[in-house]
């Protein structure tokens, strides 16, 4: 799916910092039933942001326009539960570009990496540190290097080295999924045959 290249992000954030928030809560069952990617984002966090009747709740944050921006700052144990892809694509479909956690579910981790979401572990004093910030600053702005895979709170300068796959950085660069990478590695496939048959 990644088709957009991920080399710097600067943006505002939206503070989610419930911990333990599984896939069924990303994106409910029910929604699950659509053949394509797209749309998937009008119904992130659904339960939350609607009420029972359908009207919005006005107290989650993705219905405050104080908030907003490209980041998602999730709490501890983001994206646990079942494996569904859908999760990541309701995520991605709504806008964001990268979600901060001080850990994630493995799955999920694999799911937005292969999907062209950027997910960032930072540790558990900085995450409560950046929720804060957030609250009461909603004009907070993170700078993301991914080439550097440096991580920047803007506001007060803490900075640190984030940790990603060499291989899924290097195809969030070129916005690349796993099969573009394969194709653009084709010239070089067919010389390794060639020379390879030549040997024969």
């Amino acid at each position: 799916m990644a088709k957009v290249k991920f080399d710097i992000l600067e943006s505002t954030c939206v503070s989610i910092p419930f911990e333990n928030v599984d896939t069924d809560q990303i994106i409910p069952a029910r929604f699950l039933s659509a053949t394509s990617r797209e749309g998937f984002g009008d119904n992130l966090f659904r339960d939350w942001r609607y009420k029972k009747s359908g009207e919005p709740n006005e107290e989650f944050i993705l219905n405050n326009p104080k908030f907003g921006g490209k980041i998602l700052v999730a709490g501890k144990n983001f994206g646990s539960g079942s494996s569904r892809e859908h999760a990541v694509w309701a995520i991605f479909d709504y806008g964001f570009r990268a979600v901060v956690s001080s850990f994630f579910a493995d799955i999920f981790m694999g799911n937005s990496l292969n999907n062209g979401l950027l997910p960032i572990v930072i540790s558990d004093e900085l995450l409560k540190k950046l929720h804060s910030l957030i609250q009461k600053d909603p004009s907070t702005k993170i700078n993301i290097d991914l080439e550097k895979q440096l991580f920047t709170i803007l506001s007060t300068g803490d900075s640190v080295k984030f940790v990603i796959n060499p291989y899924k950085k290097e195809c969030l660069l070129k916005g690349l999924d796993d099969i573009d990478f394969l194709l653009s590695m084709k010239d070089s496939i067919t010389g390794y045959e060639n020379n390879k048959n030549m040997v024969r």
